[in-house]
């Protein structure tokens, strides 16, 4: 399904709120994952984390900081949450990454950053040879922390506030198909508390590892 059909099924979703701005396509829904699914995939989260690691590393040891758990696809939570996020934007399962799961403690962040691979990058063929590079980015916070966690688009000057089971999904894409660098995005450092998210990416061709 073209990108603009996408965003034109999400964007007819029950309690659904678009961004207004024409430099990017980004979408908000508070609720889409209940509190009991929420609390389980942070259990998981916390059985399995392990350090983030970011591609094109550009030198910075701080610039991503926080830690993440591969969730197991055959998981039933894991599995209906998957199947939510299908259903609801309307994307290929076939051509999602595994979902997976981050942490947050106090002090931790992700700086400003893109979701796609950049094609000059030094891992491009690396990570994008098989399914191609990232479409959609589908992300939803399991919790609220204390204080600090926001999600902040640079380019149009958002800032989302972690809420249980809030959705945020966006196109890594323009309209006429190029990346989008009006995308970049910065994980803001929590403060206080534990900020935990799930995270699920969309890529060009069937995801085939």
């Amino acid at each position: 399904m073209a990108d603009a059909s996408i965003a034109a099924r999400i964007a007819a979703q029950p309690g659904i709120q678009r961004v207004p701005s024409p430099k990017l396509t980004l979408f908000v829904k508070r609720g889409f994952l209940d509190a009991g699914a929420c609390a389980g995939l942070v259990a998981m989260i916390d059985a399995q984390r392990r350090p983030s690691t970011v591609s094109d590393f550009n030198g910075d040891a701080a610039f991503r900081t926080s830690e993440t758990c591969d969730l197991a696809a055959a998981d039933p939570l894991v599995a209906a949450v998957d199947a939510a996020l299908a259903a609801f934007t309307g994307l290929d399962p076939l051509h999602g990454e595994p979902l997976q799961g981050q942490r947050y403690a106090v002090g931790q962040e992700f700086k400003a950053h893109t979701d796609y691979f950049e094609p000059n990058g030094v891992d491009y063929d690396r990570y994008c040879s098989v399914a191609g590079n990232r479409t959609w980015t589908a992300m939803v916070y399991l919790n609220e922390p204390e204080a600090g966690g926001a999600t902040r688009f640079k380019a149009v000057d958002k800032t989302i506030q972690p809420e249980t089971g809030k959705l945020v999904c966006w196109d890594n894409r323009r309209a006429d198909g190029l990346l989008n660098p009006a995308t970049i995005h910065h994980g803001m450092k929590v403060r206080a508390g534990t900020k935990y998210v799930i995270t699920k990416w969309y890529r060009e061709r069937p995801w085939g590892w």
